[in-house]
């Protein structure tokens, strides 16, 4: 489980081999506190780490996890949000992420707005449905507030800080990213009665 609180890295190498897409990531801080076998996000997808140095630690992607991210659109050298599991007594800044990416979205437009910047994003239908305003959203494994949504897209409010720490900062309209509604949303769904109770 993670929070969408993130740091940032950058892909030292990248190879294919046998379906699993094995990404090495230079990281001298998120590297010193993991063990072969944790758990890391990598630009919001929740990898296993394989091998760890001191500096760098090496994850694998399967077929199904590139397919249903961006992961497979890496390059050398290309920055990514990372980020630990929480630990039980951590603080929960952002909100509940799993690192279960459902869809990826594109970036469509992006507006100043002072300091900050306003980006929207078209998704699937199956995800904007999740979306409300208020709600919560983790992009590329950021913790993130939907500003707005449609039928077509979302709006989300990011601030300089963001822009600066994260990955979000440098992207532009036609870029893709990994988008992951709140579970709670899928709960609510799940519980909720397929047709409303008739009145006694």
């Amino acid at each position: 489980m993670f929070t969408g609180i993130v740091t940032r890295g950058e892909v030292a190498r990248l190879k294919q081999s046998r379906g699993v897409l094995e990404i090495e990531v230079h990281a001298p801080g998120v590297a010193r506190a993991l063990e072969p076998g944790d758990s890391v996000s990598v630009g919001g997808v929740c990898l296993t780490a394989r091998r760890v140095r001191r500096k760098r630690f090496v994850v694998e992607a399967t077929n199904e996890s590139v397919a249903r991210s961006t992961l497979g659109l890496l390059a050398k050298h290309a920055a990514v949000n990372l980020e630990l599991p929480l630990r039980a007594g951590d603080r929960l800044g952002g909100h509940i992420v799993q690192g279960h990416v459902d869809a990826t979205a594109r970036l469509s437009l992006v507006e100043p707005d002072g300091d900050s910047e306003r980006m929207w994003f078209s998704a699937p239908a199956g995800v904007l449905r999740y979306m409300v305003p208020k709600g919560s959203v983790a992009v590329d494994g950021v913790s993130l507030t939907v500003v707005d949504a449609s039928e077509q897209d979302f709006e989300v409010m990011i601030i300089p800080h963001t822009l600066e720490t994260t990955t979000l900062g440098t992207l532009a309209p036609g870029d893709d990213v990994n988008v992951e509604i709140d579970v709670m949303a899928k709960y609510a769904e799940k519980l909720m009665p397929a047709t409303p109770p008739r009145p006694r």
